[in-house]
């Protein structure tokens, strides 16, 4: 099967993304990320307008750049130092451009912690990853999470986590 990534942007709506794929002749639409502001005729109207290769006005149709963090959850360990689960959506991965990493940062932009991924998680959408034992100043009570792209860097969606008994 062939399948073509996508992502729709539609002004004040919010972005959808997933993949048109076709073979032996029969198309079909995946709806991968609905975000919030979509509602569903919407959604389906934009998908349509890609599936068949128009753009409505206020559609605008562009490769994915950047993976999403969707969410993460942190767990004290000990005294300032915690560890984290989180879950990252890409789907446009595949062996030869994916999500390659994620780090903790602060507000200002200090790295705390990064994990790096060695292999792209193309069947596996959204996943979850963790990274253990970042050490976190006291005086730090909430820190920032993002994903990396191979080929752009880092970008997408962020979370922002409060440090638990901060």
């Amino acid at each position: 099967m062939r399948e073509k990534l996508f992502s729709i942007y539609v002004r004040d709506a919010g972005l959808v993304s997933g993949r048109i794929g076709s073979s032996s002749g029969d198309h079909m639409l995946t709806v991968r990320d609905v975000r919030a502001g979509f509602s569903r005729r919407t959604a389906l109207a934009a998908i349509a307008a890609v599936g068949l290769g128009i753009l409505a006005p206020g559609i605008v149709c562009a490769e994915q750049q950047f993976p999403d963090v969707l969410s993460a959850r942190v767990r004290a360990i000990s005294s300032g130092m915690f560890n984290f689960d989180v879950t990252i959506a890409s789907p446009y991965d595949t062996p030869s451009r994916y999500a390659d990493g994620f780090r903790v940062t602060t507000k200002e932009g200090e790295v705390l912690g990064e994990r790096k991924l060695w292999h792209d998680h193309q069947s596996e959408q959204p996943f979850t990853r963790d990274l253990y034992s970042v050490k976190i100043p006291s005086k730090v009570k909430t820190v920032l999470v993002q994903a990396r792209d191979q080929k752009y860097g880092y970008g997408g969606q962020v979370v922002e986590v409060g440090l638990p008994g901060r």
